[in-house]
């Protein structure tokens, strides 16, 4: 992705570019297989165009490098700063966020309350082999989000439990979660509009 956030239209209607972020680097990772579902259901409906932005590039975060920061970060922050909303999708390690999102986010969150996620508005998403779906994750992720300033959708996280029954041939198929993913994508939507709006008469 180039440039910053694009507001070019569609339909006469703007652009809504939503990045999306797996807390997983597996090659065959049950959460990246939930946002790529979720992404081609999108641009099956005619919904914001999503890109996803893998993390397996991204070194451990490390103050020393902050002046002159290593590519993969530069480009995870500048993904960040081009999208209108950020679409988060994790597991759950230990009761709590994965390292590798976590990582992410703290690299993203720099500088210190002036970062690219600061006023982003952002959902939350987790799948787990348990049967609780990573729920215990969510106020971790939560928390880490809100930190940094962003706006994280108020609403309850979408949660998948036993996401490798759900998974077919390494694509996601479960059509109720589905669904329930494109109503929390409905509502970062609102938000991002919302926002929008403040600007335009703020």
């Amino acid at each position: 992705m180039t440039g910053e956030t694009s507001h070019c239209e569609r339909d006469g209607v703007p652009t809504i570019r939503l990045l999306a972020i797996s807390g997983s680097i597996r090659r065959h990772s049950a959460n990246t297989a939930v946002l790529e579902a979720l992404r081609t259901r999108l641009a099956q409906q005619g919904g914001p165009l999503m890109t996803r932005f893998g993390l397996e590039e991204i070194p451990p975060f490390n103050c020393d490098l902050e002046e002159r920061l290593p590519g993969p970060v530069q480009a995870l922050k500048h993904a960040i700063s081009s999208s209108d909303g950020l679409v988060v999708c994790s597991p759950e390690y230990n009761h709590g966020i994965s390292g590798v999102l976590k990582n992410a986010l703290d690299w993203a969150s720099r500088p210190s309350l002036d970062s690219p996620l600061k006023g982003k508005p952002a959902m939350i998403m987790t799948a787990a082999t348990s049967a609780t779906g990573g729920a215990r994750a969510v106020p971790q992720i939560r928390e880490t989000l809100a930190s940094c300033l962003a706006r994280v959708v108020a609403r309850p996280a979408v949660v998948i439990p036993r996401v490798q029954e759900k998974i077919v041939e390494g694509r996601f198929v479960d059509e109720a979660v589905l669904t329930s993913a494109m109503a929390a994508v409905r509502d970062l939507v609102d938000e991002i509009m919302l926002l929008r709006r403040s600007m335009h008469y703020g």
